[in-house]
């Protein structure tokens, strides 16, 4: 079979960079457009500067450049997200609009639509969360990503779209930045530690939330693009789980590879957005599906993170 050639929007994001890597192990760098709003740097593959809000210029690049695969993680996160809802709104929801459109009318083989544990809301059962439960989200973010779930299920009943997606805990990785979700204090923590700084931690200390390490999610994310299409189940997206775990947790977990660190907690306005989502969440019908299983729990990710930064 020939190789496809792909286009990842949101690529110079906290997943798009690592992903874009990845894609171009597989696929061969010449078979990769990377895009964003601004412009990226990326090595090897094709990049270019795309607003996903522009149904017209997402529909020139795609025709022009030959794509028929899509991942398409153009986005804006959720606790920034929450300083500018409408914005938030016209990207993650306008913005998975024109892809879904665009790669309707120009036949574009399989798209990727990366969700949230954000669609989860308060009424949600916190633990072992089901693969079909209650979605009352709470923030844009999660409103849009649960939206966007169901507009992948419909472009696929309604036009036989090959729409996949997953629900991705917090990632956390030693590549990118923090980028503005309510998990990313996982990240931050890690470079405050090697630089021998305490931190302040915006969310309570016992607040546990579902997390994985970047290299697991890609892992995911290919082997779903990969998948038999008929043992897919799932049309909305699947639930997605590796470790759970609370600050202090992490907190510990560090402080025993360097005991002199230390923590403050002072939760913020992300407080609220972390007590509306779930503490664990159930992925057996992706492992079922499709045979995923995580290879990285807490203390694997603490070495990585602490020996790459």
């Amino acid at each position: 079979m020939p190789k496809p050639t792909v286009l990842v929007t949101g690529a110079g994001g906290q997943l798009g960079s690592v992903l874009v890597s990845a894609l171009a192990k597989k696929h061969g760098p010449e078979n990769i457009c990377a895009t964003d709003v601004r412009e990226i740097h990326l090595p090897l593959v094709r990049t270019g500067i795309l607003d996903v809000t522009d149904k017209d210029a997402v529909s020139t690049y795609i025709k022009d450049n030959g794509i028929n695969r899509i991942y398409h993680l153009a986005a804006i996160l959720s606790a920034r997200g929450e300083s500018n809802p409408i914005l938030t709104w016209n990207i993650n929801t306008g913005g998975w609009l024109n892809i879904l459109e665009a790669s309707r009318e120009l036949k574009v083989e399989r798209l990727f639509f990366p969700s949230t544990i954000g669609v989860f809301g308060p009424t949600t059962p916190k633990k072992n969360t089901p693969q079909d439960t209650i979605l009352q989200p709470t923030t844009v973010y999660g409103i849009s990503k649960q939206i966007g779930e169901n507009w992948g299920l419909y472009y696929f009943n309604r036009y036989g779209l090959d729409v996949r997606s997953l629900r991705y805990p917090g990632l956390i990785s030693y590549d990118t930045p923090p980028g503005g979700g309510t998990t990313d204090y996982a990240i931050d923590i890690f470079h405050k530690a090697v630089k021998g700084e305490s931190f302040t931690c915006f969310l309570r200390e016992d607040t546990e939330l579902p997390m994985m390490y970047m290299d697991d999610a890609v892992r995911a994310t290919l082997e779903l693009m990969e998948a038999d299409k008929e043992k897919l189940s799932v049309r909305t997206s699947y639930n997605l789980s590796a470790m759970s775990f609370s600050p202090r947790d992490l907190f510990d977990a560090i402080k025993n590879r360097i005991p002199e660190f230390s923590i403050t907690y002072e939760p913020d306005f992300r407080q609220s957005i972390a007590d509306s989502w779930v503490n664990s969440v159930n992925d057996s019908r992706a492992r079922e599906d499709w045979a995923w299983k995580p290879e990285y729990g807490m203390e694997e990710l603490v070495n990585i993170m602490l020996d790459n930064l």
